[in-house]
Parts: C-alpha cells; sequence; structure tokens
C-alpha cells in the first residue's frame, strides 16, 4: 500500500495546477474566489458552503486539501489513484463517493473517476482520466441559487445526475454504429473487420455496465440511509439519479443482445451462403458430369463398341448430351439451386 505523503503545512506554497474552480456560496450565490488555503474559514463561516473542484491533483494539493476539511488519510490516498470502484464510505462526518465516467474515444469507450469529498459545509470534487468538465453543472447550479442554496448535497447530486448524464451519448453513438452492423448483417455476410468491432462493442459494453453498475447501491445508501450530510428532502432527487442508471443498464443490456443477436445472424447468413455456393457447385458437377462420363466411354479407342461405326452414332451423342444437360439444368433450377 502507498503511503500518503504528509500534508502541506502552512509554510509551503501549494500550486494551483490542478485546481479548478473553488468558491464559495451563501444562499446559492458565489460571493468569493478563494484560495485552497482559505477554505476552512470560508466554511466556517454560518451559511456558507465551500466547492472546490480539483481535475488531477498532485499528492502535495490533496495533502493541502486534506488538512483545509480534516479528510481522513484511506480516502486521501485512494483520490490520488484512479483505480477505485464506485462506492461511498463514511468517515466521521464526512462521506467519500467514487463514481465512474465514460468518454468515447476513436471509436472506444474511456474511462475515468470522480471522488467526492462531502461533510458540513463543504463539496470538493476529484476528476481522473476519461471525464467531461464540471464546469456545466457549476454554471447550471449558479444559475438557479435557488437550488443551489439547498447545500452541498445539492451539489452531490448535480454532479453524480451529470455524470450519469453523460452515459447517454456514449450509447446514442454505439447504438447508431450497431444500427449500421444489423443493416450490413441482413444484407450480406460481414467481414472479419466487422466481426471483430462486434466483439470490441460487446467487450466495452460490458466493461461500462460493471463500471456504473454499483452506483446503483451509491445512490441507493444516499436515498435510504440515515445519512447527516444528506436531508431527507433530497432523497427523491437521488432516487431520480438510482432510476436513470437502471435505465442506462437496461440500454446497456438491450444493445448487447442485439450485438449478440447480429454475430449469431452473420454467421447464419455466412453458412446459408455456403450452402447456396456449394448447391450451385454439386448442381454444375452433375450437368458436367453425363458428357464426362459419355464422352470418357466414346473416346477409350476399342475396335468392338456399339454405335461406332453407325453414321449417326456421333449426332445422337451429342443429343443425348444435350438433352440430359438441359433436364438437369431445369431440374436444378426449379429447386433454387442455380
Amino acid at each position: 500500500m502507498n503511503v500518503p505523503s504528509r500534508p502541506a503545512s502552512p509554510s509551503e506554497p501549494v500550486s494551483t495546477e490542478g485546481v479548478v474552480a473553488a468558491g464559495a456560496y451563501v444562499d446559492g450565490r458565489r460571493v468569493a474566489n478563494i484560495a485552497i488555503s482559505e477554505a476552512s474559514s470560508w466554511r466556517a463561516k454560518p451559511g456558507h458552503v465551500v466547492w472546490i473542484g480539483l481535475h488531477e491533483p498532485d499528492m502535495a494539493l490533496l495533502g493541502a486539501v486534506q488538512k483545509q476539511f480534516d479528510l481522513h488519510e484511506l480516502a486521501i490516498e485512494d483520490a490520488n489513484h484512479a483505480h477505485q470502484r464506485p462506492k461511498i464510505e463514511q468517515y466521521g462526518e464526512a462521506l467519500f463517493i467514487v463514481a465512474r465516467t465514460a468518454q468515447l474515444i476513436e471509436g472506444r469507450i474511456a474511462f475515468g473517476e470522480t471522488h467526492i469529498f462531502i461533510g458540513d459545509g463543504y463539496l470538493v470534487s476529484v476528476r481522473h482520466g476519461a471525464s467531461t468538465s464540471y464546469k456545466p453543472v457549476r454554471e447550471r447550479c449558479e444559475s438557479c441559487p435557488r437550488a443551489l442554496a439547498r447545500g452541498e448535497d445539492y451539489i452531490l447530486y448535480a454532479i453524480l445526475d451529470f455524470i450519469v448524464d453523460n452515459y447517454s451519448p456514449v450509447l446514442e453513438s454505439i447504438h447508431e454504429e450497431i444500427e449500421e452492423i444489423e443493416d450490413d448483417v441482413l444484407a450480406h455476410a460481414i467481414t472479419k473487420t466487422q466481426i471483430e468491432r462486434l466483439y470490441m462493442l460487446r467487450r466495452d459494453l460490458l466493461r461500462l455496465r460493471n463500471a456504473i453498475g454499483p452506483l446503483v447501491e451509491v445512490c441507493r445508501r444516499l436515498e435510504h440511509d440515515e445519512l447527516s450530510m444528506v436531508r431527507a428532502t433530497m432523497q427523491p432527487l437521488f432516487r431520480d439519479v438510482t432510476d436513470h442508471v437502471r435505465n442506462i443498464q437496461e440500454r446497456i443490456d438491450s444493445m448487447r443482445e442485439v450485438l449478440a443477436f447480429a454475430f449469431e445472424a452473420s454467421l447464419l447468413v455466412g453458412q446459408a451462403h455456403e450452402t447456396a455456393v456449394s448447391k450451385k457447385l454439386a448442381s454444375w458437377l452433375a450437368i458436367i458430369a453425363i458428357p464426362t462420363a459419355l464422352a470418357g466411354i466414346y473416346g477409350m479407342n476399342f475396335k468392338h463398341m456399339p454405335e461406332l461405326e453407325w453414321d449417326y452414332g456421333y449426332y445422337m451423342l451429342l443429343g443425348v448430351m444435350l438433352t440430359a444437360c438441359a433436364a438437369l439444368y431445369w431440374r436444378f433450377r426449379s429447386v433454387g439451386w442455380l
């Protein structure tokens, strides 16, 4: 286990690199842009809420945040290493929440993480990896001071809801690609490249489902557990997030089933094509076999053979060949082999 470095002391300068935004709010309105070193003093003021957003901070910055809000060392260590599964943990009067984010980059789903610290009068979000900026969340909240005035638990809801909403564009892009693959499958047998793409899409969707699945339990705890950081009036909002996550799960399951059907259909189309080719080859071989057999028999050059010296033997043999080949061709054509 990596041991976190000691928190930054007041005499040590803390780099602002990694700080996306840090503000103090009263009644839903931003009253000041603050430095990390001022966060605890602003938080201590009655009616004030401190909202800090970080993006891939170093340990020194996390240590400074830890000192300001007296955060648990284990939570800080988790926030420093972006390889956590979605979870919710309580450390005293503070909550530590992990949620997975997703973006579609060059046709593949890239995953990131958001770690959230929430306590009385503060919320700190830490983004790692592939993740959309939370600037729209802040702007939307600030545009509606009445909603933002609900406090830090409303900010938590707004961030989780934004994370879940951002799964939809990823699924929409994949769904469009799946529809194109379905059309190709019905038209003709898909290529090896398309089969590989089917496999990659199914695997990415499974990874996405595994990434967001635990988020249901996170929202369930926020909705039902008696957590001091979440007021009863906010629980219906977290129930709404839970419903959104479950809807995303259903869409993922549906698309994975469609991909499975598309793969099976491609195999059936391929087998049908191979069968059709085999029938055509067998039909032509049967047609060619008759003249080949007759020509082989009368090409053996024996002295005593029936009709060998008959004046009309050659023409009769050609007539038999043509009649037999035409009859076979008509028969195979009528049953759909040719």
